[in-house]
């Protein structure tokens, strides 16, 4: 694709020997919102030899608009977890035809990965730091045998898990903690310390699904949670012990971490 194909914002500037040159516009900052299937990528952060989402969005992009460009993401999702509200940002050519602009991007990328919306956003936009709310969903298929249909996108435990003790585990996530317990032992955030507004499990039938909206996330935070969960209905972690690392502690204090599969990025909210 020619890289002046899906901008057209261009002004004339004078060169030393008085011919006319024309002079791109300024860089549009632009807003997308994304979908991917996480099974087949190493995660959304570029990684050398690695498929990631950023890295795929990144080619793409180049291709398209002929100009290289940081795609920036509101979440960085692990390896294996899924999105479909993912929240990115990157700069364009000023006058680029955002509805081709978007046709383009999803002819370049594969079946696993799709651009849904693309537009304006205030220059200098950061989707992560701007952004005020993240709602993640993670889904169990539990008391049968597994759902080959659901295989990617849920953790299956073979024995029926009681709703009941999920429900009095997920009200008390709700609020201000420490979830410094509740991290992966090699998280680097300075801060453990979220608000979660919002702390469910919902079911039908065999499937049963958590949701959690937080200002921001630790990494493996929602992993870690459900994990835990999971392991005080089994009888493998005491439940008053889930609730004091609420207030702080030791990741090995904690329960394990469920698989990424089941995690999905449900929406973003600004």
């Amino acid at each position: 694709m020619h890289s002046t194909a899906l901008w057209s914002g261009r002004g004339r500037v004078r060169t030393a020997g008085g011919r006319s040159a024309r002079e791109p516009a300024r860089p549009m900052r632009v807003k997308a919102v994304v979908e991917y299937r996480g099974t087949e990528y190493a995660g959304w952060q570029v990684q050398p030899g690695q498929r990631t989402v950023q890295a795929a969005l990144e080619k793409a992009l180049e291709v398209a608009t002929g100009t290289a460009s940081r795609v920036e993401g509101a979440g960085r999702t692990d390896a294996g977890v899924h999105a479909v509200g993912q929240v990115a940002a990157f700069d364009v050519p000023g006058g680029t035809d955002l509805y081709r602009l978007r046709a383009s991007l999803n002819g370049l990328t594969d079946r696993d990965l799709a651009v849904l919306v693309l537009e304006p956003a205030p220059e200098g936009f950061d989707p992560r730091r701007a952004a005020r709310r993240r709602i993640y969903r993670y889904t169990i298929v539990h008391g049968r045998p597994p759902a080959p249909l659901l295989a990617d996108r849920s953790w299956h435990v073979p024995a029926a898990l009681d709703r009941s003790t999920l429900d009095r585990l997920a009200a008390a996530v709700v609020g201000r903690h420490d979830f410094s317990a509740f991290r992966a032992a090699d998280c680097a955030s300075l801060s453990t310390d979220r608000e979660v507004f919002a702390s469910r499990w919902s079911s039908a039938e065999a499937i049963l699904e958590y949701e959690v909206c937080a200002n921001a996330f630790l990494k493996h935070m929602v992993r870690v949670l459900v994990g835990s969960m999971v392991d005080v209905v089994q009888g493998k972690l005491d439940e008053a012990v889930f609730r004091d690392l609420l207030e702080g502690g030791d990741r090995r204090e904690a329960g394990r971490t469920a698989p990424a599969r089941g995690l999905v990025l449900e929406r973003v909210d600004y």
